[in-house]
């Protein structure tokens, strides 16, 4: 027997001993850090800051950068910790991406030196927290509607304009915010303490419940010139973000479908049904064998992805078929798994439904399956279906 579907097709011996050392050692913060207790959190709607230092210090913050306190390492440990992390749970997994993927990697790729000296050493180690200000109330699948305006007043820029469904924003002490200028979009790091910010958490979630999302309003917001983001001209910035978080996701639903499939196998063969244990039924094996298969081939497509952007070879397209398919797979998994546990299922003592709350939020960030489809099918055909 094997609580891994991943074992039945020897996956561990795809990955080289560091891969497998950060994955086991993220494993181990995970079962330390965030089993213990996300089931309170989950429950009152709470993310655990207290996680924030502790995953500074175990270099999971900007983890995929080089310098400036950044870890470094590659594309695939990069994954591979993701699916450990979102294994515990989707929102602590959306940190990491938040902060690293989105925030971090805006001011690493497209900042100036002074900016990379001033913010990043300080959000890799946890004392400084970003979000990532994109999306807006009538602006989500197509950012290049914003209505977010700056506008050069003297030696600053004013920024006005409002954002939804921003990670983090009322816990971070800065915020990258992307408008429209008269040269078109850029971005811009506003400290959130500035005269007409306002973050307020979106509250009466059904998903994400262990997570911060919040709405933005931006009044008349005053910054520096050299607030601005030097390097980021036009929507290539915030897809740049976007397609290193994106990344990420692929791998880390397939952990939350992992962890969902250990709940279901644990489950079914402890439980006792007509004399025998549900997993001695053939239709019990039958979903098993599906969701194992469905894994692998997961985190197969994801490992072979992670190779190409290790290699530098990794098309925006690609990406798509990663988030997509493995999104879509995860949450399938996750529903199957709930209902493999009956009843018990709908309680917080196990994790299938959790998860499955929370992808319904994961397949609609960084991008929907419908935007995602039509990304791959301009792909196929060479034409664009979305204008």
């Amino acid at each position: 027997m094997t609580d891994s579907p991943l074992d039945l097709i020897g996956f561990d011996a795809l990955l080289s001993d560091d891969e497998r050392a950060t994955r086991d050692r993220v494993r181990a913060f995970v079962e330390s850090h965030v089993r213990p207790g996300i089931a309170e959190w989950y429950d009152r709607g709470e993310f655990p800051r207290e996680l924030i230092a502790p995953m500074g210090e175990a270099g999971l913050l900007g983890m995929h950068l080089q310098g400036y306190g950044g870890g470094g390492r590659s594309a695939v440990e990069y994954g591979l910790a993701a699916a450990e992390l979102e294994a515990g749970d989707s929102g602590i997994r959306t940190f990491v991406s938040v902060q690293g993927s989105l925030a971090m990697t805006a001011i690493h790729t497209f900042g100036s030196e002074e900016h990379k000296q001033q913010w990043l050493p300080g959000m890799a180690a946890g004392e400084i927290i970003g979000c990532f200000g994109l999306t807006e109330p009538n602006a989500g699948s197509d950012p290049a509607s914003m209505q977010t305006v700056a506008r050069r007043d003297g030696d600053d820029w004013v920024i006005s304009g409002s954002k939804r469904w921003i990670g983090l924003a009322s816990i971070a002490d800065i915020a990258v915010i992307w408008a429209q200028t008269e040269a078109g979009i850029r971005g811009f790091i506003v400290p959130t303490d500035s005269s007409g910010f306002t973050a307020t958490p979106i509250g009466q979630k059904l998903s994400m419940r262990a997570s911060i999302q919040c709405d933005i309003v931006l009044d008349e917001v005053r910054v520096p010139a050299d607030a601005q983001l030097p390097g980021a001209e036009g929507l290539r910035g915030p897809f740049t973000c976007l397609n290193q978080a994106r990344y990420g996701i692929m791998w880390g639903v397939m952990g939350a479908a992992l962890d969902s499939y250990r709940a279901a196998l644990a489950y079914v063969q402890q439980r006792e049904v007509f004399g025998k244990p549900v997993a001695a039924y053939q239709l019990t094996q039958q979903k098993l064998v599906d969701m194992a298969l469905e894994i692998d081939k997961g985190f197969l497509l994801a490992l072979q992805l992670g190779r190409l952007k290790d290699a530098g070879q990794l098309q925006p397209h690609q990406i798509s078929v990663g988030k997509l398919n493995n999104t879509r797979e995860a949450i399938a998994i996750a529903r199957e798994a709930r209902a493999m546990l009956g009843g018990n299922g709908i309680t917080l003592e196990h994790s299938p439904l959790r998860h499955a709350n929370n992808l319904e939020s994961v397949r609609t960030y960084e991008g929907t399956d419908d935007v995602h489809t039509l990304i791959l099918g301009n792909a196929i055909t060479g034409i664009a279906a979305f204008r």
